[in-house]
């Protein structure tokens, strides 16, 4: 079984080797959303397996099954299969199961969410940088907030996945809180709200300015670090090759 990136969910975008596993593969398994971003015509004659938002295991459990039965199966996942995605889980099930040793899995890379964010805002991803899911569903609240502290000190660009939905609706607010206490209030921050798809909206301010109220589950947001200017509009952290070469 295959478990398939989709990048960030215009077509142009999906990388070929996951096009070839779509053509190849008789069943195809994912989120309701992450289906209706693909190409009808890779959907042509394929069984499909939709489910809702919170059905992760149900989902991989069903894309295994269909495995073990010996149909060709792969699991789509936007963006990178392997960040915040279907992955590791797949594995984690295949592991308990007895009879799975002989299902092989293949990982199809693609264009993650922080690579077309970034894209959109300019060059924010120069030096290193952390990515922190705000989303505190399966990992509390306070260990996410340690991390949030930890990147803030060491200086890293920031990206944020998962940063407010409308039953978490207070986490952002209390991340730009905590990084107010340790970044300066002008560093850049950008928005991208459906990254190279339909809807696509980026926004770049400053952490003084930055409003949590425009952000939504389907944003990336980046926050700089001190080397993170606003050049023109867009977001670029010097990577220091002016610096020590010019």
């Amino acid at each position: 079984m295959s478990v398939v990136s989709l990048g960030p969910g215009d077509p142009k975008y999906l990388p070929p080797r996951a096009r070839e596993t779509l053509c190849r593969s008789r069943t195809v398994v994912g989120y309701k959303t992450y289906i209706e971003l693909l190409e009808p015509e890779l959907l042509q004659g394929k069984e499909i397996i939709s489910t809702g938002m919170t059905k992760e295991i149900d989902r991989c459990t069903r894309a295994i099954q269909q495995a073990k039965a010996g149909k060709d199966t792969c699991i789509v996942c936007s963006g990178d299969a392997g960040i915040y995605a279907m992955a590791g889980l797949v594995y984690e099930l295949l592991s308990e199961q007895e009879g799975s040793t002989d299902i092989r899995v293949d990982v199809i890379p693609g264009i993650p969410a922080l690579c077309a964010a970034a894209s959109l805002l300019g060059a924010p991803v120069m030096q290193d940088f952390a990515c922190i899911s705000l989303s505190d569903l399966l990992i509390s609240w306070e260990r996410i907030e340690k991390r949030l502290q930890a990147a803030a000190i060491a200086d890293f660009v920031l990206i944020l996945y998962n940063p407010r939905s409308k039953k978490r609706d207070w986490q952002l607010q209390e991340t730009v809180n905590i990084l107010q206490k340790h970044l300066d209030t002008e560093t850049p921050v950008g928005i991208v709200r459906n990254a190279c798809r339909s809807g696509e909206w980026v926004k770049v301010s400053t952490l003084a300015e930055f409003d949590p109220q425009e952000v939504d589950m389907l944003s990336i947001v980046i926050v700089g670090n001190s080397q993170t200017r606003i050049l023109e509009g867009k977001m670029v952290t010097s990577r220091g090759y002016l610096e020590k070469y010019a």
